[in-house]
């Protein structure tokens, strides 16, 4: 277990940074002169392609813990 915290905390440490664009937002933002509004929308992507991963990540948390109460549950009325 500690193993797979520590590949975890790893892999959340390294973060590269991504342009999240897809090809017509590209297309209409790069046709504009200003650069702040592609940077916005940019962003934007961003801030919601993150919502899946914590809902997924909530999942996981929540089945763990099941688990993880199940277990003890289950070594206390042994």
């Amino acid at each position: 277990m500690k193993r797979i915290t520590t590949i975890a905390i790893v892999v959340l440490l390294i973060s590269l940074p991504a342009e999240a664009q897809c090809a017509m937002c590209r297309a209409v933002l790069e046709s504009d002169a200003d650069s702040g509004m592609a940077q916005g929308v940019n962003n934007g992507i961003v801030y919601l392609m993150i919502f899946p991963y914590l809902l997924v990540g909530g999942v996981i948390f929540a089945v763990y813990r099941m688990l993880k109460k199940a277990k003890k549950s289950k070594t206390t009325s042994s």
